[in-house]
């Protein structure tokens, strides 16, 4: 399902006729391809390619067309079209199920919340080029710029029980990581339990909400803002000093499509992994990722800080942190900073 600039939905199929329209263009970038061959090879009429093609510059493709020629892809759309995020997409669900865009959005996560609780299927995806409202953890704001970075969110629905949910969170950021890893040559590590860092600065933040039934989980939502093609003047003063984007890292412009469709791809590949075999060695990878294991750390909670080094991160995702006086303390969720 696609949502498009006018807000209405329109049901799409894994490959309808403007996909294969459009991989048939891609395939011939820059060359010409005529409008006869077209309409023979996906057996429509060429008033139907002509519609097809006006539907697909609309979005931001650049095709020529010229009588006796026919058509040229010359730019593909830079937004993050289901179209794009599933060119070369490697998954079997994430991404090739449902997908939901908006121009503009208060929140991809509570626009997934709403359709989970609807019944949208495991895999879904939301996804926005702006949000309104983008939301970090216990309720923060999350910079959410327009079409420079990535704004989208997944529906799970584990078989697991709530007290297992938690890790959700910790796998979420190791395929983010690896997203990263395979496309650049950044080296993020994990600040527990999901911030994504380059050189101390947070790059990607990961929002995990959870609906259950009883002792069951019904749906979970996992939600991702992570910074592309944010300059470094774009920042505000005070986020500046806290945050960066791959184009900054890196002096280069990336795909949105492509790093969103590479995170699915890792997320498809940890999920499945926790699925058949539990968290331990989704654990193990995280650890490998983070550097905070060892490190003397406050944590502030609610109603408690507590100080002390960090012994190990268990298979249930909780941090377990030894204060000055040797007592051992098991924590689930607070903010940490590193002495």
């Amino acid at each position: 399902m696609v949502y498009n600039q006018t807000w209405q939905a329109v049901k799409i199929n894994t490959m309808d006729t403007k996909d294969k329209l459009l991989s048939d263009l891609k395939a011939s970038k820059g060359a010409w391809i005529s409008g006869e061959l077209l309409s023979r090879k996906l057996s429509v009429s060429r008033a139907a390619i002509s519609k097809h093609v006006s539907k697909l510059r609309q979005v931001g493709y650049d095709i020529e067309s010229v009588p006796n020629k026919g058509y040229s892809l010359k730019n593909v759309s830079d937004l993050l079209l289901a179209e794009e995020i599933r060119d070369g997409l490697e998954t079997k669900i994430f991404g090739k199920k449902e997908i939901i865009y908006f121009t503009e959005t208060d929140s991809t996560n509570t626009k997934a919340k709403e359709f989970a609780s609807k019944g949208a299927p495991e895999g879904t995806l939301v996804v926005a080029e702006k949000q309104t409202m983008g939301r970090g953890r216990k309720g923060r704001s999350w910079f959410s710029p327009e079409s420079d970075n990535v704004y989208a969110s997944i529906i799970l629905r584990p078989k697991i029980p709530p007290s297992e949910a938690p890790v959700i969170t910790l796998l979420s950021a190791v395929a983010t990581a690896e997203a990263l890893i395979s496309l650049t040559d950044l080296k993020p590590r994990i600040k527990w339990p999901n911030d994504i860092l380059i050189n101390g600065k947070k790059i990607a933040g990961i929002l995990t909400e959870i609906s259950m039934e009883m002792d069951a989980v019904d749906f979970i939502v996992v939600g991702i803002g992570l910074n592309i093609n944010t300059k470094k003047e774009d920042f505000s003063r005070e986020i500046k000093r806290l945050a960066t984007s791959v184009f900054i890292e890196t002096k280069k412009r990336f795909s949105r499509a492509k790093i969103l469709g590479e995170y699915l791809k890792w997320y498809e590949t940890y999920y499945d992994i926790f699925k058949e075999k539990g968290f331990k060695p989704v654990s193990s990878r995280w650890k490998e990722l983070t550097d905070i294991i060892g490190k003397r750390i406050t944590v502030d909670m609610i109603s408690k800080k507590y100080v002390g080094r960090v012994v190990d991160v268990d298979d249930e995702g909780v941090l377990i942190l030894k204060d000055d006086k040797g007592k051992l303390h098991r924590i689930y969720s607070g903010d940490i900073t590193v002495m």
